[in-house]
C-alpha cells in the first residue's frame, strides 16, 4: 500500500513553468535547472506522462530554453501574462481534461509564478509535488522563501530523482534502466 503523498505515474502530469530565454543570464543555477528539467522531460516521455509548458509574456521574455524545448515531445504550451498558470486562457480546462490529480512542478520563479500557480492548484484540490532541484528564482533566498510557503500550504517537497523513482516503484520495472541512465 502506497502512502497517499507519493507520486503515482497514472495520476501525474508534469508542469514546466516559464523556463524561458529571458531568464537565462539572471538565474544563478541555470545549468542545473536545464539538466534537471531535461531529465524530467525525458522521463515523462518514458513513463508517458502528459506535459504542460507555460511561457510568461513570451513576446518580451522569449520562449522556452532551447535545450529543454529540444527534448520536449508531445506537450501543450500556454502563453500567459498572469503570474498564476490557472489564469492562462485554456490552462485550467486542459488540466481538467487530462484527468490527473497529481501535478509535478518545475520551473521559475519559485516565489512568483510557481508560488501563485501552486496555491491555485492546491485550492482546486490537486496534489502538488515540487521538484525543488528543478525550480529556480533570480535570488536563492526568494526561492527558499517561496518553497517554504508552498510546502507550509500543503505542497510536497521532492527532488527530481525522488519523484522519478517514486513513479517507477521498483528496479524490476521495464522503464527502470532507461530512467536510471538519465540520472547517472
Amino acid at each position: 500500500m502506497r502512502h497517499p503523498r507519493q507520486l503515482v505515474r497514472e495520476k501525474t502530469v508534469l508542469l514546466i513553468i516559464d523556463i524561458q530565454e529571458g531568464f537565462r543570464k539572471i538565474l544563478p543555477d541555470v545549468g542545473d535547472l536545464v539538466r534537471n528539467t531535461s531529465i524530467l522531460v525525458e522521463t515523462a516521455k518514458i513513463l508517458k506522462l502528459p506535459v504542460i509548458v507555460t511561457e510568461q509574456y513570451p513576446q518580451g521574455l522569449g520562449h522556452t530554453l532551447k535545450e529543454i524545448d529540444a527534448c520536449l515531445g508531445e506537450h501543450k504550451c500556454f502563453a500567459k501574462t498572469a503570474f498564476s498558470c490557472l489564469d492562462a486562457e485554456g490552462f485550467t480546462q486542459s488540466l481538467k481534461q487530462i484527468k490527473r490529480t497529481q501535478v509535478l512542478v518545475c520551473g521559475i520563479e519559485a516565489h512568483v509564478c510557481i508560488n501563485q500557480t501552486v496555491h491555485g492548484l492546491l485550492h482546486k484540490d490537486y496534489q502538488v509535488h515540487l521538484a525543488v532541484d528543478a525550480i529556480s528564482s533570480r535570488s536563492p533566498r526568494q526561492k527558499e522563501i517561496g518553497i517554504q510557503k508552498m510546502v507550509e500550504s500543503g505542497a510536497v517537497r521532492s527532488s527530481v530523482e525522488m519523484a522519478l523513482f517514486e513513479m517507477i516503484m521498483t528496479a524490476g520495472a521495464e522503464e527502470f534502466k532507461a530512467v536510471q541512465r538519465l540520472v547517472k
